[in-house]
């Protein structure tokens, strides 16, 4: 009897805490997915025998296996057949490392149903795609409108690419090569599979709410980038705000003790309504620190962080909004609204 008790006053301790951090139970919501191997399927291809595999494969994912051959392979109709074969022969060291660090997918499927139990809580009409991972050449990262990213969305699926989640241990991504031309280390370090989830949650934040970042002043931008976060903060809350974000635990804490440092200098040292690129790139663009504050201790993008602190004051003083509303609500109007003094 007391156990049960326990067990009771255990469980009621864990909700009152969920309900502290804001995170809404979405246990009730029903979301259809499948993860699917494509990368197993298109391994299975006799290289003697390429046409009947990729017929097969075509049969079966008719859209995928077409952007796999002509957009991530780079093949035409002509060399098709002798580029897979290829490909197949180089490849067979990177694939045996893709099986043995995704032998098994169950759980990255419950995180990915979780995550989208999420986003349909906030956004009920959102229609759920299939997660189908690929393993690709590794210098074929896909491109987003907000730059290169392992995942890429299809009509109805979300690709992920597994060869960029081999854990940031993995040989290749420390290649000279591979830093220069595909990423550097800052980002490579991210290339494990506890970002995958982030990393393809932030392609759906994207596709409810396209970046409209381009163009605007610098303080704006800021602020649309936060949005970007603050929406996958509610679809990823339980996640660390540093597969968020991407920064080591080091640069959160040097930002959060840091804040009102930051806001100071960029407000003393910039135009906030600057429409200058370099200056937009300084604070918004990825790199391994910020120009201007600590390169041992300061993140790159320094910007989106601000924009996401200032989207959290505002919220902070707008408690009934609902995520859609903050998202269309203008970053002026956020800016003013927050009236966002960090000490």
């Amino acid at each position: 009897m007391k156990k049960t008790v326990f067990i009771l006053l255990l469980a009621v301790s864990l909700a009152d805490c969920k309900k502290k951090k804001g995170i809404p139970d979405v246990s009730h919501i029903k979301v259809d997915l499948q993860l699917i191997r494509y990368d197993r399927d298109f391994f299975t291809i006799d290289s003697n025998d390429v046409m009947t595999g990729l017929q097969e494969l075509n049969r079966k994912y008719p859209v995928l296996t077409t952007i796999f051959l002509q957009n991530i392979l780079g093949l035409d109709s002509a060399s098709t057949l002798s580029g897979v074969k290829r490909f197949l022969s180089l490849s067979n060291g990177l694939y045996d490392t893709v099986n043995t660090v995704f032998n098994n997918t169950g759980e990255i499927e419950k995180d990915f149903k979780k995550s989208f139990q999420f986003v349909k809580y906030y956004f009920p009409k959102y229609k759920v795609p299939n997660i189908i991972t690929i393993a690709g050449p590794v210098d074929a990262m896909a491109q987003s409108k907000t730059g290169p990213t392992p995942d890429f969305l299809g009509p109805d699926f979300l690709g992920v690419s597994l060869q960029f989640y081999l854990g940031n241990n993995f040989s290749v991504y420390s290649d000279p090569f591979f830093m220069e031309n595909v990423a550097p280390r800052y980002r490579s370090r991210r290339f494990s599979k506890e970002y995958m989830i982030a990393d393809a949650m932030q392609l759906i934040v994207s596709d409810i709410f396209p970046d409209k970042a381009a163009g605007k002043p610098l303080i704006e931008q800021m602020i649309e980038k936060g949005k970007q976060w603050y929406l996958l903060d509610k679809f990823i809350p339980e996640s660390p705000d540093s597969i968020k974000t991407g920064y080591t635990q080091q640069q959160l804490d040097w930002c959060s003790e840091n804040e009102g440092l930051i806001w100071s200098y960029i407000v003393k040292n910039e135009d906030l309504y600057s429409q200058n690129p370099a200056i937009i790139q300084t604070y918004i663009g990825e790199g391994p620190f910020t120009q201007g504050f600590s390169q041992e201790l300061s993140p790159g993008n320094l910007g989106q962080w601000i924009g996401w602190q200032i989207i959290k004051k505002f919220v902070s003083k707008n408690p009934g909004m609902k995520p859609e509303e903050v998202m269309h609500t203008d970053a002026a109007k956020i800016l003013d609204g927050a009236r966002y003094k960090p000490k």
